[in-house]
């Protein structure tokens, strides 16, 4: 069962910089400098190094239970190319994973709506083979709230959104990597003009900051991003509560922040907007910076984003939309957060739920969950524009990624 769907929620090779180093070469030969000379050996030695290192990709999916519901990938960044590695059996839906700081366990929520004959969903706790990424099944505990659509590590606490609970979780995690019982567990509360959507609170993530010093949930039902402290593993509501209120009926879904810690950026489900804000770390509060589109002027089908993230540089910032089937991109002021646009390009799939940028930056990867497939993009690291590899798998009802950099 797709508990998701009953609430409409889930409803390059580098081509230009290899020619421009046999351009510059060429260049050269007649009458350049033994410094240009250099410049052009540095382009096409990293495009070399770039295709020769890979990375390791977990994707989280909708399953059944006894079905394979995680998979393992390795990328080529040179190229986009994807290769299966292995599947594991992740239990019922493990649609949305987090990997601790070491790499050394993996963990899972259970997307469901009942666990062990009790309403609620699950979460699940993996070793991670260091040799070969394969996954082992430690420990498994109820979620604490219905449909738990968003997992994170905050060191020895797993953190997990409740969606259909409209309520947030804390686990302790042992030594061995096992998760305990829910050490805190705390209710949302408010609703939005959206009477289909906003009937109640929805969790719908939940993260620490940069500095580890705050904890924040978005809450799509209730419009507004809560703000917590850690006491241990248990969640303490920070003072005030509430660090940010979006426009009603906006439906916030995600949250990223900026590398420099000054910024996040707000996805907004039902309006379909990025909003920029400005961060405060030592108050934990957030002011708004603007709000723009995700989506073109002349688009007026159905659309819910999805994801955002932040390039590493800082200096791009990315959102998927469902509906128009596209990523868009956005330019980062970097001296005052706000954001302007670059493109929208296209998913070639259907529905992209999530997507990840490889550790080395270059490559782009976007799970389309109602078509099946990861497709991959090429990063232009100077624009921030993607092309599309032509690069693309099959994977059944694709719904996270998450990267795991090889030893």
């Amino acid at each position: 069962m797709r508990t998701v769907d009953n609430h409409n929620r889930r409803s390059f090779v580098k081509i230009a910089a290899l020619a421009l180093a046999g351009f510059s070469m060429a260049f050269t030969a007649c009458n350049s400098s033994g410094s240009e000379q250099a410049e052009t050996d540095a382009v096409v030695s990293e495009t070399e190094t770039e295709s020769e290192s890979t990375s390791m990709v977990y994707i989280g999916t909708y399953a059944v239970a006894d079905a394979p519901g995680i998979f393992l990938y390795r990328l080529n960044p040179g190229t986009g190319e994807l290769t299966k590695v292995n599947s594991f059996g992740g239990g019922e839906n493990p649609s949305y994973l987090a990997l601790d700081s070491a790499g050394r366990h993996l963990y899972a929520v259970n997307e469901t709506q009942e666990y062990e004959g009790q309403p609620g969903g699950a979460v699940s706790a993996f070793t991670v083979n260091q040799q070969n990424g394969e996954l082992s099944l430690l420990n498994r505990v109820a979620s604490k709230g219905g449909a738990p659509c968003y997992v994170a590590v905050d060191e020895n606490t797993v953190l997990v959104a409740n969606y259909v609970g409209g309520n947030v979780a804390s686990f302790p995690v042992k030594d061995n990597g096992q998760l305990g019982e829910a050490a805190s567990v705390l209710q949302h509360a408010g609703t939005g003009p959206n009477q289909q959507r906003q009937e109640a609170p929805h969790a719908h993530y939940i993260a620490p900051d940069p500095s580890g010093k705050f904890v924040y949930s978005v809450d799509l039902g209730a419009d507004k991003v809560f703000g917590y402290r850690l006491e241990g593993s248990t969640l303490i509501p920070n003072e005030p509560a509430v660090a940010y209120a979006s426009e009603a009926g906006s439906g916030p879904r995600h949250l990223a922040f900026h590398p420099n810690g000054k910024y996040a950026y707000l996805l907004h489900e039902l309006n379909s907007t990025m909003t920029a804000l400005a961060y405060n770390a030592d108050s934990g509060a957030f002011t708004e910076i603007q709000t723009l589109p995700t989506l073109p002027e002349d688009f007026t089908g159905n659309n819910q984003p999805a994801a955002v993230k932040v390039s590493a540089d800082g200096k791009y910032v990315y959102g998927s939309n469902r509906g128009h089937n596209s990523i868009v991109v956005y330019s980062v002021d970097e001296n005052t957060g706000k954001l302007a646009l670059v493109q929208h390009v296209s998913t070639g799939g259907d529905w992209p739920r999530d997507f990840a940028i490889d550790p080395s930056g270059s490559v782009l990867l976007v799970a389309n969950e109602r078509s099946n497939s990861i497709t991959t993009f090429k990063i232009d690291k100077t624009t921030g524009k993607l092309t599309a590899t032509g690069q693309e798998v099959e994977v059944s009802k694709p719904v996270n990624l998450v990267f795991r950099q090889e030893k």
